[in-house]
């Protein structure tokens, strides 16, 4: 490939669409590193405010700077308000009337009565949750495993023995799924355990075990011979062929979200 030869974009090997948003170019410890001060208070403060200016911040940062299918952004616009407002009922049964003293009876069940200072306490913790998945979908939506793992050798300095076996053993449960249907198909077409009921269907899953676990044994022992004869391990450093640097951008996000996150604890 000469030089003015333009870069496939191919997902699969880390190169992002020309029509990925800023979030997706950025270096994933950067996006993790800019996250853990927000995650780490939500896990202590009180009240209802702070909680909720990081929910806002964490999704109106992802519908910005993430390039989301239809299905996942009516999931984060719809499921993530929703779980706050049931999940603050759920809390809010377990707050006693002690710890929250009476004052507007929602709903009443005979002598229990269920009050909005226990619904206020219960959508405080369930504010608290919600915004601490909402800062992990920063990263989670944006980011695959290989750039993650990438990131963590080039940056972090893991070992890229473990990070690579680590990456390797992700990527064998899709395989698995695989192969278990293929089981399942090849035992209907042979008629093995067929039948119907709880037992037929107990007897189904453990002929399912032996082959699935012969399986696995071969294709781990393939990759095992497969890093081997690539020398994979015999040398301290490993040459990427898809580098994950971090730049001046990268430093930015981190420092603009500590100020905003700083911003935050302090003024509400």
């Amino acid at each position: 490939m000469t030089a003015t030869q333009a870069v496939p974009t191919r997902p699969e090997l880390g190169v992002l669409p020309t029509r990925a948003r800023f979030l997706h170019g950025l270096n994933p410890l950067a996006k993790i590193v800019a996250t853990v001060p927000a995650v780490l208070a939500l896990v202590t403060i009180t009240g209802v405010t702070r909680p909720a200016a990081f929910l806002i911040l964490a999704m109106t940062l992802i519908l910005i700077g993430a390039t989301l299918s239809l299905r996942r952004t009516t999931l984060l616009l719809l499921g993530l308000p929703t779980a706050t407002l049931v999940l603050s009922f759920s809390f809010g049964l377990w707050v006693t009337t002690d710890a929250a003293p009476s004052e507007t009876t929602v709903f009443a069940i005979g002598s229990y009565a269920f009050t909005t200072a226990m619904w206020l306490a219960g959508l405080t913790m369930a504010l608290r949750l919600t915004a601490i998945i909402a800062l992990t979908f920063i990263a989670g939506l944006t980011m695959t495993g290989s750039e993650f793992v990438r990131a963590l050798v080039q940056q972090a300095r893991l070992p890229y023995r473990i990070a690579y076996a680590a990456l390797a053993a992700i990527r064998f449960v899709p395989r698995l799924r695989t192969e278990l249907d293929t089981i399942r198909s090849a035992h209907r077409v042979r008629g093995v355990a067929s039948g119907r009921g709880p037992l037929a269907h107990t007897r189904r899953r453990l002929g399912y075990t032996v082959p699935l676990l012969a399986g696995s044994i071969r294709h781990a022992e393939r990759v095992a011979l497969a890093m081997e004869t690539r020398a994979f391990g015999a040398h301290r450093r490993r040459t990427e062929r898809q580098p994950m640097p971090f730049r001046t951008r990268d430093a930015l996000f981190i420092g603009l979200f500590w100020v905003l996150t700083a911003a935050i604890l302090l003024s509400l």
